[in-house]
C-alpha cells in the first residue's frame, strides 16, 4: 500500500506540476494573442492617422496656395466688334434712316429676326458698304410696301412678308430709326430693288 500511496502522491505531484505548466502556456497564448491584435490596432491606428495627416498637410498647402496666389480674373471672350452702329436723326429731324437689303427673316414667337446689309447708292444703284447685322424687330413693324405687295403701294405689317424676306438678298429697304436707336418702321426703296 505504501507504494500505491506514494504512487498516487507521485501522480498527484505530477498532475500537479502539469497544471502549473499548461495553465502558463493557455495563458501565455491568450496573451501572445491579445498583444498581436493590440500590435494591429496601433498600426492600423498609426497608418490611418498618416493618411490623415498627409491629407490635411496637402490640403493646407492647396488651400495656403490658393489663398496666397489670387487666381485670375474669368475672361469671357468678347464677341467681335459690330461695325454696325444705328444711325440717330439729325438735329430737328424725327428719324434717320439705313438703306439696306433685308433679308433671312425668321419668325421667333412675337417677334421677326432679320438679317440688313448696309447699302450706299453710286449712281442710283446699291452698292454693299460691308456691313451686315440683325436686327430683332415686333411683328407689327410697320412696313411701306410697293413692289412686295404686287405693285400697289401698301402698309402692311413686318410679320405678313416673312414668306417674302426669308431668302436671300434681294429686297431693299430704308429701315428709320428714332433717337434712342430703335426701328419705328421699314419703307421699301422699289426704285433700288434688282
Amino acid at each position: 500500500m505504501a507504494d500505491e500511496t506514494e504512487l498516487k502522491g507521485y501522480l498527484a505531484d505530477l498532475a500537479e506540476s502539469g497544471r502549473q505548466q499548461v495553465v502558463p502556456l493557455v495563458a501565455a497564448r491568450i496573451r501572445a494573442r491579445a498583444e498581436r491584435r493590440l500590435r494591429r490596432r496601433r498600426a492600423a491606428l498609426a497608418s490611418g492617422g498618416a493618411l490623415l495627416a498627409a491629407a490635411l498637410a496637402v490640403g493646407g498647402v492647396s488651400l495656403a496656395r490658393v489663398s496666397g496666389e489670387p487666381e485670375p480674373p474669368a475672361v469671357v471672350p468678347a464677341p467681335p466688334a459690330s461695325p454696325f452702329v444705328p444711325p440717330t436723326p439729325a438735329p430737328g429731324e424725327e428719324y434717320a434712316s439705313e438703306l439696306g437689303y433685308v433679308y433671312g427673316a425668321v419668325v421667333r414667337g412675337d417677334m421677326v429676326q432679320v438679317t440688313v446689309e448696309r447699302l450706299r447708292t453710286e449712281q442710283g444703284t446699291p452698292v454693299p458698304a460691308g456691313v451686315v447685322h440683325t436686327l430683332t424687330l415686333p411683328r407689327g413693324t410697320p412696313v411701306e410696301a410697293r413692289q412686295l405687295t404686287g405693285g400697289e403701294p401698301a402698309d402692311v405689317q413686318l410679320g405678313q412678308l416673312v414668306d417674302r424676306l426669308d431668302a436671300g438678298p434681294r429686297w431693299v429697304f430704308a429701315i428709320d430709326y428714332d433717337s434712342e436707336g430703335r426701328v419705328q418702321s421699314l419703307r421699301e426703296a422699289f426704285w433700288l430693288a434688282g
